[in-house]
């Protein structure tokens, strides 16, 4: 499928914000967030005064504007705004350290940073090294400084023309989560996020006018971007916003008080929710009639689980930030548990080998994607772009293979999988046998170095909160992973941690337990580990 029919001069804050209004649903409710039911209208003219004060600081098309706000209506203005205006919005992760916003800000030459009050400090401690930041905004209710978010919103007008934008003009950039080290910038088009919209919100889950969204996964993050703002914004559905963070207490409630209709989570939160229901004793999602998963795969246990307590599939789906959403999903009522679907409407899928080769049916290979939301490369990183973006084709470095019904299924990362006396090991199967366990919260896998110097499978463990780690739990484990599964997989030693390192997106960096296991190995003396890759 071609890109949306779209004109050649297009603005996609113009087409997402504005025609709303347009279409006579400037009364509709576009954000709900704390005590706060902004409406189109409102959303439509708050756009546009934040458009405004952008242009009266001297903000031109092309020049990135910075956003370190966590999810609220605010961020929304500033985001479209900037687009509206044909500069170029960068949302950046909230959970960053101070030297993280200074690569970050320098990378992309931002001119302008919008930053909430509280997080303020962090871009303090690095401003002297920000060469190309020239203003800073503030935001939030108790803000201070020279420039603040509120004032220049009020004294902005409420009207304001699109820029002489294309469909095929920078958009907006997004930070990946860096799963394999520094972030890197990709960087989307006017377009993309049409074509997200229409060939996975609307045509695979069949979001509506109607419709109610909620996402864990925030603003910053490319599969929070499409659930929290240009999914609803698309259809004229209402989104829910929440600044707080997504700990399963505050989710249940959220669920309660805006009741909303479909849910886009990550399996993290999935397993949290479930063990906290399960010890609450709940069986019921207010009026949530479709859930959402993505990030990383959905353990079959997992789904098996929450469909037995909440009557509910979850629609596992893979995206990642060069795609933009999700091109490979399971669909309503037609789920696969452990499959992450079938090729989204808009996208093209290919399994290759080593050599670019097609795969045969049911062999493991490396997913190639083309699609019209493929961006057009990292900012300033030639060479990774280069192996990434292939002409047409996108190399997810993703192994899957496909079954016969046109079902794919994840077998890990390219960098993630290792051999154990000469065998494949994905770390994604054995996390997904420790899924299933009782005991066990979730987990990360990977291959470290025996004393002889062969590679064995490792689980760092996570256990729910009412389990105590032991021996006897160690062997336990080792001998479920061994009874459902090759034995050349089962885990040969078992860490018990309090928590995983992850992305913002939740996906487990397992580069970062890679380097855990290293260090302890250096700090007993071994040698360095060479192949545990």
């Amino acid at each position: 499928m071609p890109v949306p029919d779209l004109p050649e001069r297009f603005n996609a804050a113009a087409e997402l914000v504005d025609s709303h209004v347009a279409a006579g649903r400037g009364r509709n409710a576009a954000i709900q967030c704390g005590e706060r039911n902004i409406t189109y209208e409102e959303l439509y003219e708050n756009v546009n005064r934040a458009g405004n004060f952008l242009k009266i600081l001297g903000v031109h098309m092309e020049q990135r504007v910075a956003i370190l706000v966590p999810d609220c209506p605010e961020c929304v203005y500033v985001f479209f705004g900037a687009m509206k205006i044909g500069a170029v919005p960068i949302p950046l992760n909230t959970m960053l350290t101070a030297k993280d916003y200074e690569y970050i800000l320098n990378d992309s030459r931002a001119v302008v940073l919008v930053v909430e009050q509280s997080l303020l400090g962090k871009i303090m401690e690095v401003r002297g090294h920000l060469d190309f930041l020239e203003h800073i905004i503030v935001a939030g209710e108790a803000s201070e400084g020279p420039l603040i978010l509120r004032d220049l919103m009020k004294r902005s007008s409420p009207q304001l023309d699109p820029a002489k934008t294309t469909k095929d003009d920078v958009a907006f950039w997004l930070y990946s989560s860096g799963t394999t080290g520094r972030p890197k910038g990709a960087i989307h088009l006017h377009h993309d996020m049409i074509a997200s919209a229409d060939g996975y919100a609307r045509d695979t889950i069949g979001l509506k006018e109607s419709d109610v969204t909620f996402s864990v996964a925030k603003l910053f993050f490319a599969y929070g971007l499409g659930n929290g703002l240009y999914f609803p914004m698309r259809v004229g559905a209402t989104t829910v916003l929440l600044p707080d963070r997504p700990t399963p207490e505050v989710v249940f409630q959220a669920i309660d008080k805006y009741r909303p209709t479909v849910f886009f989570g990550v399996p993290t939160s999935y397993a949290a929710m479930l063990h906290l229901a399960e010890k609450t004793d709940r069986t019921h999602l207010a009026r949530v009639r479709m859930c959402i998963s993505a990030g990383e795969p959905l353990p079959k246990p997992l789904f098996d689980k929450w469909k037995k307590r909440f009557d509910l599939e979850i629609l596992d789906g893979i995206g990642s930030t060069e795609i933009l959403h999700i091109f490979i999903s399971n669909r309503p009522g037609h789920c696969r548990a452990g499959s992450t679907g079938q090729v989204v409407p808009g996208y093209e899928a290919r399994i290759v080998d080593e050599h670019g080769k097609d795969v045969k049916t049911g062999e493991t290979g490396t997913l190639l994607i083309k699609g019209e939301s493929v961006g057009i490369g990292y900012w300033n990183k030639h060479d990774q772009s280069k192996q990434t973006f292939c002409g047409e084709w996108i190399n997810t470095h993703d192994k899957f293979y496909q079954d016969e019904h046109g079902y794919f299924w994840y077998a890990g990362r390219t960098d993630d999988m290792f051999k154990v006396s000469g065998l494949a090991v994905w770390p994604t199967d054995v996390e997904g046998l420790l899924q299933g366990h009782p005991a066990v919260l979730e987990s990360g896998v990977i291959g470290m170095p025996d004393d002889d110097g062969l590679i064995k499978v490792r689980a760092y463990v996570v256990l729910k909160d009412d389990i105590q780690p032991s021996d006897e739990l160690v062997r336990e484990l080792q001998t479920f992973v061994k009874s459902n599964t090759s034995p050349h997989k089962y885990p040969r030693s078992v860490v018990f941690v309090k928590d995983l390192p992850k992305t913002a997106s939740g996906k487990i960096q397992r580069f970062k337990l890679r380097q855990m296991a290293a260090e302890e190995r250096a700090a007993a003396g071994a040698p360095p580990d060479h192949g545990a890759h």
